[in-house]
């Protein structure tokens, strides 16, 4: 496909709009059939939350370097291939290789109490013997600072409520380097959640390599609000942090591919899928096999009902999204020759929860065209079209001028389960499920197959 100029999209903007609206409403109703049998095939069972079951407790966490995920990749490559999918394949990606190891944290002073904790991927170690020092509890990276030397030598504990995921996992990337800016010897944060029954949360945080590097942990809501407390009282708790974190080299992975390929315009794909890694703690379910398993069914069912549309579509279950996001890069890497040939790019990374459409990262007339497939999936109530920032896996293609989307969910429950041991497939309702199936079938299959395509993002010139 062509790169659309900055002259030519608001021209094709124009066109759109000046086609009557019972010619574009005609244009949609073409799909009618093909859209209402994949949601039909999708919504009559519970396939696709079967087989997101099947794997997660088959295989469980599938942290990038870990050998259950290497064996996640085998299983899911051995299965698309009986489904008679096409082009299945691993395509190499070297990613990073963490590892948790054992680690406790325990309030000493003023009692003894057991903290419910979860180091921070890519963590130092603490010593051996741990480290053992005296707590202060800030609310704000602003509050740290007003400190100033009252915080060296001891942990930082950020209690920062949640609002929205950006605005608070600052604290968890960035929480670690400011509180050793200062003088502290480890830092503990507040999880990243909405909702806690004493359920730490993990995920990534960055070192700034000109700062010293010191141990981080995420630990329960209720504890960092206890130590809050305590120290509003006028009391400094004490804690003992122990962490045997380390970091290997690199590890060979892949990228699950599978396709059902284009009867006209094979070289021109509709990519779509989730990311195949998750965290070491719970499962992994929600975040995110339910989005590899999702896209994975979509082609598979339109594979069994015979709808074989113009284009190729290509589902990939990208690698190494929660620790590095090497996935998306190698992907692109990978495809740099064709990257002109995608003609859109769909992920779901924000589980498989009741769909409500698809947030859309594109032009105006992008956006336009989106709107005009929505009306099909009306029936599940998956036909919102609005903007959205586009998701980790697919923003290397994003970036490159592709348009796409993130499947949008309902996000109520998303944050009681994030990245922790609760992430399990009995927090998925099958029926959800099998309407995000539905709704990235439409839209996979409708792009795929409409003659035209949706006009490509202009790419900022590089400086």
């Amino acid at each position: 496909m062509r790169l659309v100029s900055r002259l030519t999209v608001p021209l094709l903007a124009f066109a759109i709009a000046g086609i009557p609206a019972s010619a574009r409403a005609q244009s949609t109703e073409a799909y009618r059939a093909a859209a209402d049998r994949l949601i039909d095939a999708a919504t009559k069972d519970s396939a696709a939350w079967l087989r997101i079951a099947e794997l997660t407790d088959t295989f469980g966490s599938r942290i990038s370097g870990s050998a259950a995920l290497e064996r996640a990749i085998d299983w899911t490559l051995a299965r698309m291939r009986s489904d008679g999918l096409e082009s299945v394949r691993g395509e190499p990606v070297m990613v990073p290789h963490w590892v948790r190891g054992a680690e406790s944290a325990e309030l000493v002073t003023p009692r003894p109490k057991p903290i419910a904790m979860l180091g921070l991927g890519g963590s130092v170690a603490t010593p051996a013997a741990g480290i053992t020092a005296p707590v202060i509890v800030v609310s704000s990276f602003d509050d740290l600072a007003a400190r100033g030397a009252a915080v060296k030598g001891k942990i930082v504990v950020f209690d920062v409520p949640f609002t929205d995921y950006d605005a608070t996992r600052v604290y968890r990337s960035n929480g670690a380097t400011a509180a050793a800016k200062q003088g502290a010897v480890a830092m503990l944060l507040r999880s990243v959640a909405s909702f806690s029954i004493n359920s730490p949360h993990t995920g990534s945080l960055r070192y700034d390599s000109t700062v010293t590097r010191i141990p981080a942990a995420a630990i329960a809501v209720e504890d960092a609000m206890l130590l809050h407390r305590m120290q509003d009282r006028g009391v400094t708790p004490t804690v003992q942090l122990r962490m045997s974190a380390r970091t290997l080299p690199d590890a060979p992975s892949r990228n699950v591919v599978a396709e059902i390929r284009g009867r006209e315009k094979p070289d021109e794909v509709v990519v779509f899928g989730g990311h195949i890694d998750s965290w070491d703690v719970g499962q992994g379910a929600m975040d995110d096999a339910g989005g590899v398993v999702a896209a994975w069914e979509a082609v598979r069912l339109m594979k069994s009902l015979g709808l074989r549309p113009r284009r190729t579509v290509r589902v990939v279950g990208w690698t190494n999204e929660e620790n590095g996001t090497r996935g998306g890069q190698a992907y692109l890497a990978a495809h740099a020759a064709d990257v002109g040939k995608h003609v859109f790019a769909l992920e779901s990374d924000n589980g498989v929860f009741r769909p409500y459409g698809v947030q859309v990262v594109g032009t105006d007339s992008a956006l336009a065209m989106l709107r005009r497939i929505a009306p099909l999936l009306r029936r599940i109530g998956a036909d919102s079209v609005s903007r959205g920032e586009g998701e980790a896996d697919i923003g290397p293609l994003l970036a490159a001028g592709v348009p796409g989307a993130g499947l949008h969910t309902d996000g109520t429950r998303y944050f009681w389960y994030h990245h922790t041991d609760a992430d399990t497939p009995d927090k998925l309702d099958p029926r959800d499920v099998a309407r995000c199936v539905a709704t990235m079938a439409v839209y996979a299959y409708v792009l795929a197959e409409m003659p035209e395509t949706l006009p490509r993002t202009p790419v900022a010139a590089k400086p």
